[in-house]
This record gives structure tokens, sequence and C-alpha cells, in this order.
């Protein structure tokens, strides 16, 4: 099984905390879009972000000094939004991270796919950001399936706790030799099922930490999950979508 998240605009760089193990998988992809970056004007690279002046002037200043092999980050402590902060990997033992390096890849406008102790750099770039080069107008269609088939490469199994923006990397692309399970956490309002974006993400976070601390390598164990009063619902659920209703949100 292979889990996969988002991950998060805001970044760090911590290089004593613990070592990376090895670089990105399409390292030389993330060469060619820096390339890309780097011809942008100010007020391209803002109107690509879609961000205000302080985050925009950030990272220009990250790009024009940006080196790809130095001063890395293990990407699963890079990452600080809310899902990581819920996901709290700085208090996992050993044993959980090595479980982590070996289920969770992390999906990346920028970096592809990265697995927890790949080495990176504080970057800004979203899946759906409108960049543009020689034979594709889109990062969707720069990553084509290239990183569908890595996962599948390495499991028939995808749990699918990424958003929607990440996640359509990989859903056109499954067929019948894999099963991808996507995760639904919502509140019970007016007999609809509502997702709340923040409340999404502490989810997503809390599910995977509840993942690691129990070493759980069969999608199905995770129907077991109950944090922030979560509990899965069968009615609501099939083999493609597993659907938790938040308690405390239901309205009568």
């Amino acid at each position: 099984m292979r889990i996969i998240i988002s991950p998060a605009k805001k970044m760090k760089t911590d290089t004593d905390f613990l070592d990376c193990r090895q670089k990105p998988q399409f390292l030389s992809e993330s060469e060619t879009l820096l390339a890309l970056l780097k011809k942008l004007n100010y007020e391209e690279a803002k109107s690509l972000w879609k961000c205000n002046d302080a985050i925009a002037a950030l990272n220009v200043e990250r790009i024009r000094t940006m080196e790809l092999t130095r001063n890395l980050t293990p990407a699963i402590f890079a990452y600080e939004g809310i899902q990581y902060q819920y996901m709290a990997p700085g208090v996992f033992q050993t044993e959980e991270l090595e479980y982590l390096q070996q289920h969770l890849r992390i999906l990346s406008g920028f970096y592809g796919i990265v697995r927890p102790f790949d080495g990176v750099v504080p970057y800004r770039l979203e899946m759906q950001a409108k960049l543009a080069g020689p034979g594709f107008g889109s990062l969707y269609k720069f990553w084509n399936r290239k990183l569908a088939d890595q996962l599948f490469a390495e499991s028939d199994c995808i749990l699918n706790l990424a958003s929607k923006e990440y996640s359509k990397c990989i859903s056109p692309y499954v067929d019948g030799n894999v099963r991808m399970v996507s995760v639904v956490f919502g509140q019970e309002i007016g007999g609809k099922v509502v997702e709340k974006g923040t409340q999404v993400k502490m989810a997503r976070g809390e599910m995977v930490r509840f993942m690691t601390e129990r070493q759980i390598s069969c999608v199905e164990d995770i129907r077991s999950f109950a944090g922030m009063d979560h509990s899965f619902v069968e009615e609501l659920s099939d083999e493609s979508t597993y659907v938790f209703i938040q308690k405390r949100g239901k309205i009568e």
C-alpha cells in the first residue's frame, strides 16, 4: 500500500534534525521546472503563484539562489502546513519513521513525488499553477502519467489522502490492476456530507499518524479510525471511497 498526500505551501529548512537519505526520484524534471521559473519576471511569478508581495518577494529570492542538491531537508520535516502539524512526524520513533518512508508519498508540483526522507528545498509551485514550457501547457501535462506509473510500480493499492488538485495526477490512470481508495472526512449537515477545508486537513494528518502508530498495511484497517470524533460510515462508503463523518458536526 502507498498513502498519497498533498504538500504544504509553507516550508522550512532544517538540516540538523535528521539526515536526508536520497534525492527525489524526478530531480531532472525539477531542474527543468526550475529553469522555467528562473525566466519569469517578478510580476509573472506573482501571477503564477497568486500571492501577495511579501510571499512573492520571498519566493523570487528563493528561485534566484535555489540549488537542488544543497542545504536539503527531509521532506517529511520540510512541510509545515496544518496536515503536517497534525501528523506530528517530529515525535515519531525510528520504527514509525521507517513505516512512513515505506508507505507515504507526497505529491508535488515541483518534485513530482517525494518520499519522506528525500532531500528537498523550500519552493512554491502548486500543481494547478499555469506554468507552461516546451510541449506542455500545464503541470498536469508536464507530469502526464509519470507519477501514477511510479506509484503503481510500487504498489497495487493506493490510499488517497490528497486533495483533488493533486490526486488528479493519479486517478485518471487507475485501471483494473490497481485499487485506489479515496477518503472523505465530512460532517452531516442537512442530510448531506459537507467537507470543510481546515478540518479535512487536520483529519488527513491524524489519519496518517493513526496508520503510522499502528503500522497499518491493509487499507480496510483504517475503518477503525476515530480521530477528531470521526467514525466510518459503511452505508455511505464503497470499495473506492471511505466516508468518515464527524459526530460533533452532525446537525439533526
